[in-house]
Order: structure tokens, then sequence, then C-alpha cells
């Protein structure tokens, strides 16, 4: 396949983050405010403008498509939109088809997903324990995430969680989680929390935990070789010797890593933001409902992508949070 999307630094858009919908069953504390405003459903893409959207960027040489949100699987009827994807791995035109889930709804959706080609998945689990769980989430029940994980892996997923490193919360269970994710042969990948929208009381440098400080702790307990291993994301791998293994490190804060940068992510309301840092977009919904032609819609698509930053600026050196951007995480998509 040619790939015809190449940004202003050469760098080719292979993978396209989409997010479904804003809305989601959980409050987590560093992505939502408590109490959130929704957008009307007439911003949001039909399910159809979502099939429209994503096959053009697969036509334009995008080859992998994650789903996102909020909480994609929360979104009415959306398993016939992965159906409409399933069609492009099978003529091979879409190389891998995959979503980011807090598990909620997994025990539900599992198998049906499976049938759609999907073949792993990320769940986001900050926590092994009940009660901070359901602080953390505000309205969230541990039990039924675990549930999710396991009608996910019954149904022949590959399953990876994502914890978000949070200051004086799951510090304590870095061991934990990485003994328990070993035990169920789940990879594990470490985030640092981002400076994403207004969440409220929540304040972002108290909830900071540097990576560097994690993987340290790491290696004075284990043998830790760092890995060339890419997944088409931003995450950087090591290996556990004394388990084999895998786990991830998602640093936008103490490592940049715009450098590789081949994705762009759309919002539920068909807005494209080509870095995640940054508040730049374009619009393409209105290229979507104003014309039938295709064409005038990879046009708008090629322009957004020309005007691709070249990296973030997230930065929380000199204790204080720059490089802030005002929309929330589940507007954007993760």
């Amino acid at each position: 396949m040619t790939h015809t999307l190449i940004d202003p630094f050469q760098r080719a858009i292979t993978y396209l983050r989409v997010s479904v919908t804003d809305r989601c069953d959980f409050r987590c504390v560093y992505c939502m405010s408590e109490n959130m405003t929704f957008l009307p459903k007439k911003d949001l893409l039909t399910l159809e403008e979502l099939d429209r959207l994503c096959s053009s960027f697969i036509r334009l040489g995008v080859e992998k498509l994650r789903i996102t949100g909020g909480e994609p699987l929360v979104r009415k009827g959306i398993m016939t939109f992965f159906d409409a994807m399933s069609a492009h791995l099978a003529k091979g035109t879409l190389k891998e088809l995959t979503l980011t889930t807090n598990g909620s709804q997994l025990d539900r959706f599992a198998a049906d997903l499976a049938n759609c080609g999907v073949r792993r998945i990320n769940v986001s689990l900050d926590t092994l324990d009940d009660k901070k769980f359901a602080d953390i989430t505000r309205w969230g029940r541990l039990p039924q995430v675990i549930k999710g994980i396991d009608a996910a892996q019954k149904a022949g997923l590959r399953v990876k969680i994502n914890a978000v490193a949070l200051k004086g919360f799951n510090e304590d269970e870095l061991f934990t989680l990485q003994e328990w994710c070993a035990s169920r042969d789940m990879d594990l990948t470490w985030i640092e929390v981002m400076p994403m929208g207004d969440i409220g009381n929540e304040d972002r440098l108290d909830q900071f935990w540097s990576l560097k400080d994690l993987r340290s702790r790491l290696a004075n307990q284990f043998t830790v070789t760092d890995l060339a291993e890419r997944s088409g994301g931003p995450a950087r791998y090591v290996r556990i010797e004394e388990t084999g293994q895998k786990i991830g490190f998602i640093t936008p804060l103490s490592h940049n890593f715009c450098e590789s940068c081949n994705r762009v992510r759309i919002t539920c309301t068909g807005e494209i933001y080509t870095c995640l840092g940054q508040e730049g977009h374009s619009d393409l919904r209105a290229p979507l409902r104003t014309s039938d032609d295709d064409a005038v819609l990879e046009t708008a698509i090629r322009a957004a992508i020309g005007l691709k930053p070249k990296g973030h600026d997230f930065d929380y050196s000199r204790q204080d949070v720059s490089g802030r951007v005002s929309r929330h995480m589940s507007h954007t998509g993760g």
C-alpha cells in the first residue's frame, strides 16, 4: 500500500485513533470531572459517518485503527461499526483493529469483538484494590472489570493492562500489578498522567509520578532489559528477565517521543487532532456532512495532516504544569 499521508516532517501516518463517544460509565479523576456536561448527540458523528471517515483514512494508508472514547462500548449499536471495519481486515487493507476500554462492558461484547477480527485490546486499570478503584473511578466496580477481562481472555483476546502512574495512589501497587499481570500472561504498560482538561479539585502536579522512578524501583528488584520492540504507539518496552514479562512505559512528560509519531486522533465530533498535546485541530465533520464526494473529505484529511506539528509541549519541570491543553481526554480519545 502506498502511504499517501505524509506530514511536514516526513512521518507516514499509518495509525488512527478514533473516539466514538465522549460518554463513559466511569468518572476517573485524571480524565473527567464528576459532573460532566456531555456533548449533544447531534454533534457526534453517526456510526455511518464514522464508517465513511475511517474507510477514507484506510484508503489513504492507515493500517492500524484503535477505537477509543469515553468508553467506546457504551455507544449504542457500536458493534455494527466494528463489523463494518472488519471488512477492511478481511480485504487486507487494514492490518489491525483494536480498542481501549475500561473493561466494564467486556463481559457483554468480548466474543463479538473477537468475531469482528479484534485480536488484542487495552484495558485501563490503575489498582487492584476495591476501595481505591471505586475512589479513582468514582462510579466503577472492580469485580465487573475483572469479569470483563476474564471474558476477553476466554474469547481469545490478548489483553494489555494500561495503568496511569499516580503518586500517592498506586505507588505501593507497582509489584502487585506487575505480579498479577504476569500470573495471567498479560503485558502491562504504565502511563504518566497528562495535563488535559479541568478535573475539579485534583492537582496534576500532585498526581505526577515519573516513570523514571517507577522503572528504577523495578530494576532494584528484577533484571530489566531494554527492548527495541515497538507496537505502533509511543510505549518503550523492557523485559523482566526473571518472569519474561514485557512492561511498557509511556512517558510524554519525562521523555518526548514525538520524533517517531505516526498517529492522529479523531474526536467523536469529527475534529482531527494531529497531536495529543497541542490545541491545533481541523474539522472533518463539515466535509463529511456537506458533500457525498469522498474526494472532498480526502482533501480535508490531507490538509489536516499538513498541519501536524513536530511535537508536544507537556512539561512538569520547575514544579509547574506547562503545555496544558483545555479539552478532556474523554473528548479527544485516549
